[in-house]
């Protein structure tokens, strides 16, 4: 009989003098963006136990890579390792943890028992934090977790910001709530939709987001019911919680996590810098907070669906599911990314990642709000030779912009 130790954690660590905001990186190039743009904390998926195993996920060298270049701006890398682990899961664990702390990970995320225990055990400066998928959505399922050790709990998507409030008044924990992006039409992503229809193991990073899926309707005399191009999804609306930041705050979630690992560099970059905005401004001077509309705005740009604020304030309903064919993608493609730029000369070289052409309305945007509007004119390659468009993927096109600009600044045009 083994004697449990006691936790490692026993009450609220040193925090941020503001909430942190943690974003997805899918890779190491979202990595870097996602911190430049005031990500205090990024979460990503290594090659094993995580639940995106169709993003690109990280080998342990551009996990250093990443974790160094996270460090230059004072941010943490953590590491979802939050499977339901079955028996050959288990072999090459203690391995892969071990490395993870030596690769400088701040913090695992994890749901499966054998995984928190064994990165306890075998990687002690590992911090491991509670994840979603283990649904917990009660004060004293926070309180368990605490007193094995856990110092901060992922609630379920499901808890409202009452029970939030409960949580923080009898456990001394930090808590993660997820803030923004696509909810799971399961409880927390423990689905076996995708098992059935695919033979993907969602709980094993193989989601084939069948709720996603076109389906047809029948009566029960089996006809179809509606028209072929009628056809219905169980999916439900994003979460976005831009328009309440000071709620979020003041009921003390610790840590505003946006979802996303397998969205878009510009999808990244955009809703990192938005909320970054209004977190710094909420916490600079709470009683003249202003929600800003260019916040929503710039939101908008970067929506894949509708969205709503999930279960923080009330049950969602019918009208928040999407039960008929989707709302169109935001009509704004990402066109090229800022590789340098001559202050004598006012060019810019960008690095293209749409197509584009001269006489196109474009924007610009970066950290902290720079934002400006401008019409291209005309572009070259870096040789000087004049362009009739930037067509070719990742090619560097040089073109003058009417205020300066700096590297990795973003260049995005709208879908007409």
């Amino acid at each position: 009989m083994t004697t449990k130790t006691s936790p490692r954690f026993t009450g609220k660590r040193n925090r941020l003098d503001k909430p942190e905001l943690l974003a997805p990186a899918g890779n190491l190039e979202k990595l870097k963006f996602a911190v430049h743009y005031g990500a205090d904390a990024v979460y990503i998926g290594g090659q094993k136990y995580g639940l995106r195993s169709n993003a690109d996920n990280f080998t342990f060298a551009e996990m250093k890579e990443g974790v160094e270049f996270a460090e230059r701006y004072g941010a943490k890398v953590f590491v979802a390792t939050n499977i339901y682990a079955h028996n050959e899961d288990i072999g090459g664990l203690e391995e892969y943890l071990r490395e993870l702390e030596a690769a400088g990970i701040a913090a695992i995320i994890a749901a499966d028992p054998i995984i928190i225990e064994t990165a306890q055990r075998v990687a002690p400066k590992l911090e491991v934090h509670l994840s979603t998928q283990q649904s917990t959505l009660n004060w004293q399922a926070v309180q368990f977790w605490k007193d094995e050790g856990l110092p901060r709990v992922v609630l379920g998507r499901e808890t409202s910001l009452e029970e939030i409030s409960q949580i923080k008044a009898h456990v001394d924990i930090e808590i993660e709530a997820f803030i923004h992006g696509a909810m799971c039409s399961s409880f927390s992503g423990r689905c076996v939709l995708s098992n059935h229809f695919t033979d993907r193991d969602s709980n094993r990073g193989g989601c084939c987001q069948s709720c996603r899926w076109k389906y047809d309707i029948y009566e029960d005399d089996l006809q179809m019911v509606g028209p072929e191009a009628d056809k219905f999804t169980m999916g439900s609306k994003d979460l976005c919680m831009i328009e309440h930041i000071p709620d979020l705050i003041e009921v003390g979630v610790d840590s505003f996590k946006i979802e996303g690992r397998m969205k878009s560099l510009h999808y990244v970059a955009t809703v990192v810098n938005a909320y970054r905005q209004a977190i710094d401004s909420y916490m600079s001077d709470p009683d003249h907070y202003e929600l800003k509309q260019v916040w929503l705005d710039d939101i908008q740009k970067a929506a894949n669906r509708p969205v709503n604020t999930g279960f923080f304030y009330d049950t969602p309903g019918p009208e928040d599911h999407i039960y008929g064919p989707e709302d169109k993608a935001a009509p704004y493609d990402f066109a090229g990314v800022v590789i340098s730029y001559d202050e004598a000369t006012g060019l810019a070289v960008v690095q293209q990642r749409n197509h584009f052409k001269p006489g196109q309305e474009v924007e610009f945007f970066g950290p902290n709000g720079t934002f400006f509007k401008q019409s291209v004119g005309s572009i070259t390659d870096e040789s000087g030779n004049a362009l009739d468009a930037a067509r070719h993927p990742l090619q560097h096109i040089v073109l003058k912009t009417e205020h300066p600009v700096k590297p990795m600044d973003m260049m995005r045009k709208r879908v007409r």
